[in-house]
């Protein structure tokens, strides 16, 4: 018994109790770490607190700075009342009482804003940045302060400055990431300092402006550039062709990089090839800065001769399964090329229409168009045309394709969405589909290869659970040369016969083409630019862009079934798409992406 006493005080000694706590704090801010949550007895506890491994005094000195820690001993809390970089680190907490321990450990990261300083003239237009971190949700834009010579805040507005006149200011993307606003017609009482900061007081960015005066403007002036594109003199080049190819592919995975982070958790869909098509209209009576900056956008080399000549190619290989209608409506009042119209016919069959003088005509004019062209799939694209209307660029695709080996029956199954919800749907199955299935360790899913008619594929990439860290993973990882490596890869595999279940579902869903455009380095196309192709004699202004994409899997013609439940053998490999999926509709014949999509809630 004696060595049984000895050996349980052995054990009171050295218990210890402890935990660690990791935070981020912002620059400037105050920030009180709590040693215990309860008022211990002062008389029989030692409390020591350190800092990086040195102890912290435990009254203020007349040597100590403002933002030195402070131990309240009354309530057992160290304050530090301004952060700053040197208050990173780690923080302890030891309290001894009764020969026990109990240890709080504080991990502390400073986070200070990201500082700018941006020198512009007179009367330009200035981007002031601000990004709230990619892995974050926005729910609410980010707040934006002018610094005022008595050091207060004054908040900005984005409708109307003090005279009550618009103000030329905006956020160049609402509720993204991205949080850059720009300032248009810049005056000499916009210089100072700005401020970003979250809702929740968290500092952005700083960006210190200075405006300078601007020496007499040079007048809007199309003589110095050509009326028409300049030929391709080698229009039939294999070269020419794979450059065309490889641009498409790496503008798609920018253009899903751009949308998934404004469809966070939501269905995804969009065509690529259809957003390249009507840019690279555009492109046509681009001219100067404005030409560079398109051709870098849709990532086709600088003078590119061949581009336009290229896509009428792609589009005539394409023309069995994927119609893509590109089309401008311009205001009645600009004088349009007349090179710009017959190069327009010639390249993408769309002769220019003009507007009307009543805007629901106009309105229902495109949507009629819309509607033709995509058999009527999509019926209401645009809801206005405002009657100052310059320029409206509309692009509509449509997709028709069978299975090559039909679905033998659709059943009731479960689908889990990215919550853990379950909710029934119906599915698409066959006990042994002939089809190309592997998992592929570049994007980390399970990918399946669908054969369709007109010489196209459609792509499921399959996460390996239904997290969404898991979802984000793949979507991160998909490169536009992972992709080639993947359709290369899928390529060279023999079909193996696969009891397969697909959630059967139709995609309907419009891209924010205004948002997108200026996220690729096009906001001058509404502010006024170089369009000499169209109009040669006045600036032109782009209004509005619009897309949407529509796309359905059905089992087409197959009998339906009156199952209610799945229940199926294993002597197959099995390919089982009832959580969320990426899905890519691929040309084959092409060698280009036609849909890229996301799929969360079937």
């Amino acid at each position: 018994m004696k060595y049984q006493a000895i050996f349980c005080i052995f054990l009171q000694l050295t218990t210890e109790f402890s935990s660690c706590t990791y935070l981020r704090v912002l620059s400037g801010s105050t920030l009180e770490l709590p040693c215990l949550s309860y008022q211990p007895d002062f008389t029989e506890t030692a409390i020591t607190w350190t800092h990086n491994g040195k102890n912290v005094v435990s009254t203020q000195s007349s040597t100590q700075s403002l933002t030195s820690p402070v131990i309240k001993k009354e309530v057992l809390i160290l304050s530090i009342p301004q952060v700053t970089v040197a208050s990173e680190g780690e923080y302890v907490c030891l309290v001894k009482k009764n020969n026990m321990e109990t240890r709080r450990t504080y991990t502390v990261t400073v986070i200070a804003p990201v500082d700018y300083a941006t020198e512009v003239k007179e009367g330009s237009t200035i981007h002031l940045p601000c990004h709230f971190p990619l892995s974050r949700q926005v729910l609410a834009n980010a707040l934006w302060f002018k610094e005022m010579k008595s050091g207060e805040m004054s908040p900005l507005n984005f409708s109307e400055d003090s005279s009550g006149v618009e103000r030329q200011l905006e956020r160049l993307y609402p509720f993204d990431n991205d949080q850059t606003i720009i300032l248009r017609n810049t005056v000499l009482e916009d210089a100072g300092v700005y401020h970003c900061e979250s809702a929740e007081g968290e500092k952005l960015s700083i960006v210190h402006l200075t405006v300078n005066v601007d020496p007499a403007s040079v007048p809007h002036s199309c003589s110095n550039f050509p009326s028409e594109w300049e030929p391709c003199p080698n229009g039939s080049s294999h070269i020419s062709k794979i450059m065309l190819e490889e641009s498409i592919a790496e503008f798609s995975i920018k253009l899903f990089s751009y949308l998934r982070e404004s469809h966070h958790v939501t269905n995804l869909l969009f065509s690529p090839m259809s957003i390249s098509a009507v840019l690279s209209h555009l492109l046509l009576g681009a001219r100067g800065d404005t030409r560079r900056a398109l051709e870098s956008a849709i990532y086709v080399p600088h003078d590119f001769h061949c581009v336009h000549f290229q896509m009428k190619k792609l589009r005539e290989k394409l023309a069995s399964s994927l119609e893509i209608a590109s089309q401008i409506y311009y205001n009645q009042r600009m004088k349009l090329s007349k090179a710009f119209v017959q190069q327009s016919i010639e390249f993408y069959e769309a002769e220019p229409i003009r507007l009307l003088n009543n805007s629901e005509e106009n309105t229902q004019m495109i949507n009629s168009w819309v509607a033709n062209k995509t058999n009527n799939k999509i019926t209401d694209l645009v809801g206005s045309v405002p009657a100052n209307t310059q320029v409206i660029l509309v692009n509509a695709v449509s997709y028709s394709g069978q299975w090559k080996l039909q679905f033998e029956k659709t059943v009731e199954g479960q689908f889990t969405k990215l919550n853990g919800d379950i909710v029934n749907v119906t599915v698409l199955h066959h006990e042994s589909y002939l089809m190309t299935m592997t998992y592929v360790s570049q994007i980390m899913a399970e990918v399946a290869r669908f054969p369709l008619t007109g010489e196209n594929s459609l792509y499921i990439l399959l996460p390996l659970s239904n997290k969404l860290s898991d979802l984000q993973t793949v979507e991160e990882k998909i490169t536009d040369k992972t992709l080639w490596k993947m359709i290369t890869y899928m390529k060279t595999l023999r079909p193996q016969q696969v009891e397969v279940t697909i959630p059967k579902l139709e995609l309907d869903d419009e891209a924010d083409m205004n948002t997108l455009m200026k996220k690729l380095g096009l906001s001058s196309l509404f502010e006024g630019a170089k369009l000499c192709g169209l109009d040669s004699e006045d600036m032109v202004v782009l209004d509005d862009g619009r897309h949407r994409a529509f796309l359905a899997l059905t089992e087409f013609g197959v009998e339906t079934g009156a199952a209610t439940s799945l229940s199926f053998s294993r002597s197959l490999p099995s390919f089982s798409a009832m959580h969320s999926f990426i899905l890519l509709l691929w040309s084959d014949e092409a060698n280009v992406p036609l849909f890229i999509g996301r799929v969360t809630e079937p």
